[in-house]
Order: C-alpha cells, then sequence, then structure tokens
C-alpha cells in the first residue's frame, strides 16, 4: 500500500469515481448520474492525500486552507466555535473502498494528511466527520462541536484536531 499526494491524472479519475460511489451511493448526499463521477465542488483548491494498492485508488482524504470552507457555509461565526489558531484548514472527503475497509487505512490516510498539514505550517484542521463513523473520529483524537450539519441521510459532525494530537494509541479489533 502507498500513501501519497495525489499528482497524476489518473488518481484524479479515480478520485472522482470513488467519490461518487461514497457520497452518491453509499451517503445519499449527491443526485445519481450516468457517468459515476463527482468532482467536489472544491476540488480545484483541494490537495488529496491517497491509498494505492498497486496503481488502484483505496482510499483518499483531502484538505484546503482556501476560505470559505464547506464549514463556513453551514456554521455561522465558525472561528468563534473552535479553539484559536495561527494557519487551518479543512479536511474534507475522508474514504476507503468498501472492499478495503479497515481503519488502519483510514488511519495512515489522515497520519500522511497530518505529516503534510504540519510540514505546510497547519496546525488546526475542522471537518464534517459523517455520524457513522463518530467513533472511529473520536478515537483518533476529533473533537466535536457545535450542532450536526446535512440532511437526514447524510448528516455531519463538525470537529477539529491540532494535527499533531491525532492519537497513535488507538486499538483496533479488525482483521
Amino acid at each position: 500500500m502507498i500513501f501519497k499526494i495525489a499528482d497524476q491524472p489518473h488518481e484524479f479519475e479515480q478520485i472522482h469515481r470513488l467519490n461518487y460511489k461514497l457520497f452518491t451511493e453509499e451517503i445519499p448526499q449527491h443526485p445519481i448520474n450516468e457517468e459515476k463521477i463527482l468532482i467536489d465542488k472544491f476540488h480545484f483548491k483541494n490537495t488529496y492525500v491517497i491509498a494505492l494498492n498497486q496503481d488502484r485508488l483505496v482510499g483518499m482524504v483531502c484538505y484546503n486552507e482556501i476560505r470559505p470552507f464547506s464549514l463556513d457555509g453551514k456554521i455561522e461565526n465558525l472561528d468563534e466555535k473552535i479553539p484559536a489558531y495561527s494557519r487551518l484548514a479543512e479536511v474534507r472527503l475522508l474514504g476507503v473502498e468498501k472492499s478495503e475497509r479497515k481503519i488502519s487505512i483510514a488511519y495512515r490516510l489522515l497520519q500522511k494528511l497530518c505529516a503534510e498539514l504540519i510540514s505546510q505550517g497547519i496546525e488546526t484542521a475542522v471537518v464534517s466527520g459523517t455520524t457513522r463513523q463518530l467513533p472511529l473520529y473520536t478515537k483518533l483524537g476529533f473533537i466535536p462541536f457545535g450542532d450536526l450539519v446535512g440532511v437526514p441521510g447524510a448528516l455531519y459532525q463538525p470537529m477539529y484536531i491540532h494535527v499533531t494530537h491525532l492519537r497513535h494509541d488507538f486499538r483496533t479489533s479488525e482483521p
């Protein structure tokens, strides 16, 4: 398994296909389309961390620090709801192919992401964590704040993390 920053056209094509699977087919957040492709509305400013098994994308997460964030449109006065920071990023689109779903892949994506954020001088990140995976997010060190956002069937908990606080001591019973 390789964890890296996406930089190849075939990687971005797979990102759009996985995005569709996760956020249209699995979590009904976006409308169905024949192409089975979903290009994130913030794609132009996202940096993607990906997990590759050979050349096949099995997981992804992205970040950006260019405001407005997705959460800015969902939470009024976002900055008042989180601790003070010097540089902030929004983390989005954390997902792993259903057939490859293991906590270790999600964790390693976040570990690589946090290393990337630290190297860029970003110390705090906000996320909208799916309510389906709240135990995972909190186990990894994310701190919930505010009310749920989204729509029924696609509800998210706003959370933040100081990127150096990604927990390394979690335990899992995965196979």
